[in-house]
């Protein structure tokens, strides 16, 4: 079958994406359709987890919207937050984030490369001492809090955002030849404006490990998958893939 229409689960990316080359190239049509959006939680949703922020001395950011909503809840709670408070981000664009909430040069912020590990390399044995509140998403990847737990870190997690599926109704998955899809709650989103879909001859790209195990769950054949060493972006793997006239 003959790839023509393809889907991808977020914003259009901005001007001179790779995804132009490929169209031009093959013949074939992008579309962009975001399948979720991210929300804060609300001030009783994040009660009901029964975490005082207040109880600890280190946070641990890895999205910007976490950064928005745990501090719009601080705001909401009436929390304020120590100048002692320790923040160690995923990455250094997370961690130049907070400068839109703190003054950044008067605080204690430490970031990583993006992987969990990094993060433990951080702390060390001088950090090693803080009760840490990990922020997270409903969506959010244990990663983080695995090598935590492996490395015997005092640490909570505690949701700040959440995923709310779009509506979808100016969608017809049967119009694609491939869908893309990169995380859990596109799979949730996928299926709760289309509970009676079927996969049929749609053949379907993941990116990431967090969305794999949802879809195979929800029995959906994965065509394509990335990151790979050959294949580092979405784009990349979508062009070996039609370069091969598959």
């Amino acid at each position: 079958m003959t790839v023509r229409n393809i889907l991808i689960s977020q914003q259009p990316p901005k001007a001179n994406s790779p995804y132009s080359e490929i169209t031009a190239k093959y013949g074939v049509n992008f579309d962009f359709v975001p399948f979720f959006s991210i929300e804060p939680l609300s001030s009783r949703e994040f009660r009901g987890q029964r975490v005082n922020i207040l109880d600890h001395t280190a946070i641990v950011f890895s999205a910007r919207s976490t950064i928005d909503a745990f501090f719009h809840l601080c705001n909401e709670l009436r929390v304020k937050i120590p100048e002692t408070m320790k923040y160690f981000c995923t990455t250094e664009a997370v961690a130049m984030y907070l400068q839109k909430h703190i003054v950044y040069r008067k605080r204690k912020i430490f970031y990583g490369d993006g992987t969990p590990s990094s993060l433990i390399s951080l702390i060390g044995t001088k950090h090693k001492g803080e009760k840490f509140l990990i922020a997270t998403s409903d969506s959010t990847n244990n990663d983080i809090t695995r090598v935590f737990e492996q490395n015997g870190l005092d640490f909570k997690s505690a949701m700040f955002v959440k995923s709310v599926s779009r509506d979808l109704n100016s969608v017809t998955p049967s119009d694609y030849d491939m869908i893309v899809l990169y995380n859990p709650s596109d799979v949730k989103s996928l299926f709760e404006n289309f509970p009676d879909f079927k996969q049929e001859n749609i053949r379907f790209v993941s990116y990431g490990k967090s969305v794999v195990k949802a879809m195979s769950d929800a029995g959906l054949e994965i065509e394509i998958s990335a990151p790979t060493a050959t294949a580092p972006s979405v784009a990349k793997a979508i062009e070996l893939y039609l370069e091969k006239g598959e």
